[in-house]
């Protein structure tokens, strides 16, 4: 149910989350948060004023992080990736500041890592990233037509070791 066996290890956690101006957060969105992971050092980090919307498309996940986390500003939704757009309107948010994504968009289906990338691509705010950590290089393909600058990274303290990508929208 889950893309590694292994959870992310805190290294890779901290370094994935570093380049994000907490103080200029509002609306943090997470892709496939699974069991939580990062779900709680996102919450951790994140303002008493801002909210998290995770997404993933396996109700269990949605019902085990509703059961486990008891957070306002917490919010677990059943649904693909691709709407980010239309679930951060029904959220009542024009745009994300940053959004996360451990999804493995090289076993996708065919056209849905492309929909993810558009849609993530045109969420995020001016200024705000797409924070991207993949065990496959291969997502670069599927965001850089929709962000201006990508930074690269590697994290060999991860079972398996894992690319790392920060896509900034520099864009208005």
């Amino acid at each position: 149910m889950v893309g590694s066996v292994i959870p992310s290890s805190r290294i890779l956690i901290d370094k994935m989350l570093k380049p994000v101006d907490w103080s200029a957060t509002k609306l943090f969105v997470e892709y496939g948060p699974g069991v939580g992971t990062f779900t709680r050092p996102i919450l951790d980090r994140l303002n008493r004023d801002a909210k998290l919307i995770a997404i993933d498309t396996n109700q269990d996940f949605i019902d085990y992080l509703n059961g486990d986390i008891d957070d306002d500003r917490f919010i677990a939704v059943h649904g693909s990736a691709a709407d980010v757009e239309k679930i951060i309107a029904e959220h009542g948010f024009d745009h994300a500041d940053y959004i996360l994504s451990g999804l493995p968009f090289s076993t996708l289906p065919p056209g849905v890592g492309d929909a993810i990338g558009a849609a993530t691509g045109r969420a995020i705010r001016h200024g705000g990233a797409f924070l991207v950590y993949q065990f496959s290089p291969k997502v670069r393909d599927f965001i850089a037509p929709h962000f201006e600058r990508i930074d690269r990274g590697f994290e060999w303290a991860n079972v398996p070791p894992a690319t790392l990508f920060w896509a900034w929208r520099d864009r208005d």
